[in-house]
C-alpha cells in the first residue's frame, strides 16, 4: 500500500512511498489528488532527506549501549571510552546487542546513514539489517561524535525513484532544526519502513 507523509510545517514537500522507494515528491494537495488511495502519515513539523551521522565507529563500535535491564548498573546513556573497552574485552558478544541499541539511538535522531569505516562483523551486520546507508566520511570532523552531531549533515534531496529513507522533525524550518538539533526527531523511515517514531 502507497503511504503519503505530510508534514504539516512544509506541505508543498509531501513525499508518497510505495514499498522501499519514493514513488512522488511535491505538495501535499497534488499527491493525494493523483493517489486518493494511499494511506496518509500527518506528522508535526518538517520531513527532511535524514541525517548522516560521520560517527559510525565512534556510536557503534567503541560505544557502549546500556541495556534497559542494566540502568540499576550502567545507567542509561551510551557509554565511551575504557569503559566501553572494558565491557566489550569482558563479553565480546556485548557488541552486537550494543550496536542494535545504537542504531534505535540512531534512528530516534533521525539518522538514516552513518559514515566511517566499521570494522567489527557484528555492528556490520546490524548496520547491514537495519537498512541504514553508509556514506562518505569527511575529511575533517565537525567536533566529538554524538547522535546529534553538529553541523548537522542532512542527505541530498529526495527525489522519485530514490530509497525511502528520510526523518521528520518537530521544528519550524532547517534554522529551528539546526539549532535546536536531532533529539526533535518525531520519525525515522528507512527502506519505506517506520524505524522510529516518537511515543
Amino acid at each position: 500500500m502507497r503511504t503519503l507523509h505530510v508534514a504539516e510545517g512544509a506541505p508543498e514537500a509531501a513525499v508518497l512511498v510505495d514499498g522501499a522507494s519514493i514513488a512522488a515528491v511535491g505538495p501535499y494537495e497534488e499527491l493525494a489528488a493523483a493517489h486518493p488511495a494511499a494511506r496518509v502519515r500527518r506528522w508535526p513539523g518538517i520531513l527532511t532527506p535524514g541525517l548522516l551521522n560521520v560517527y559510525g565507529p565512534e556510536l557503534l563500535e567503541a560505544t557502549y549501549h546500556p541495556d534497559p535491564r542494566e540502568a540499576d548498573r550502567l545507567g542509561t546513556e551510551p557509554i565511551g571510552g575504557e569503559r566501553a573497552r572494558a565491557i566489550f574485552r569482558a563479553d565480546p558478544s556485548r557488541l552486537g546487542a550494543s550496536a542494535r541499541r545504537g542504531v534505535q539511538r540512531l534512528f530516534a535522531h533521525g539518522t538514516v546513514a552513518v559514515a566511517g569505516e566499521l570494522k567489527a562483523r557484528p555492528v556490520l551486520d546490524t548496520v547491514r539489517r537495519a537498512g541504514l546507508a553508509v556514506g562518505r566520511r569527511p575529511d575533517r570532523l565537525p567536533g566529538p561524535a554524538s547522535l546529534s552531531p553538529t553541523p548537522l549533515v542532512l542527505l541530498p534531496p529526495l527525489t522519485t525513484g530514490s530509497p525511502a529513507r528520510f526523518a521528520i522533525f518537530d521544528v519550524t524550518d532547517r534554522a529551528d532544526l539546526v539549532r535546536r538539533g536531532a533529539g526533535t526527531c518525531v520519525a525515522t523511515v528507512v527502506g519505506g519502513r517506520m524505524v522510529y517514531r516518537a511515543s
